[in-house]
């Protein structure tokens, strides 16, 4: 009985074991935290061996970096997008929460992985725009100041309040998807949606 070896799959390409390997480090990152976080677990969970993942990247650092610039090549473009895109403020935010919501369906992974590296310290702001939250209250303040040009916050004066609002709405939801079921989060976006559009409390006549 011939043994079945480890390592790159028959027709794979060197770029889709790298990024087996990448999402497998986000998932082990996700659930036992950056410091418990082992090469072995990491190949265990992509299906190589020690030895194969180290032909991609030379140590746990490297690989970290990587899988925390892949998380915002995956996300950062949606949501810059989504904050452009047509209609007043509240329709852009909007678009933002959904975008969101999308991102954490399609990488189960990812907020739990944010939240690990952050909660250990793992990364520090990135002058490049390439980080997580950093680029993401770039996007909002981009956002925030194209509205108040537009005069569309006229009963907010202060755009750098309007900012940290939302700033803080959306870190909120991230730490929920972190720690919430899927369906519960969901249901926490669509509420700050209703809360963004101003109607999750009916006025009492």
């Amino acid at each position: 009985m011939t043994r079945t070896q480890l390592g790159r799959p028959v027709g794979a390409s060197g770029e889709e074991t790298r990024q087996r390997i990448i999402v497998a480090t986000m998932r082990s990152v996700a659930r036992v935290g950056y410091s418990r976080t082992t090469i072995r677990e990491i190949a265990r969970l992509a299906n190589v061996t020690s030895a194969s993942l180290y032909n991609y990247f030379p140590n746990k650092s490297e690989l970290i970096k990587a899988t925390i610039a892949a998380r915002a090549e995956a996300a950062m473009p949606r949501l810059r997008r989504a904050a452009e895109g047509a209609g007043d403020i509240v329709d852009r935010i909007e678009a933002v929460l959904d975008e969101c919501g999308a991102l954490m369906r399609e990488y189960p992974d990812l907020a739990a992985f944010e939240w690990a590296i952050r909660a250990e310290n793992v990364i520090a702001p990135d002058r490049h725009g390439t980080g997580g939250f950093e680029t993401f209250r770039e996007i909002i303040e981009n956002a925030v100041a194209k509205a108040h040009r537009r005069g569309e916050l006229a009963d907010h004066p202060d755009p750098r309040a309007v900012v940290e609002a939302i700033y803080a709405l959306v870190y909120g939801l991230t730490e929920l998807a972190a720690t919430m079921a899927p369906a519960d989060y969901q249901a926490a976006l669509n509420s700050a949606k209703v809360l963004v559009r101003g109607t999750l409390f009916a006025k009492i006549s």
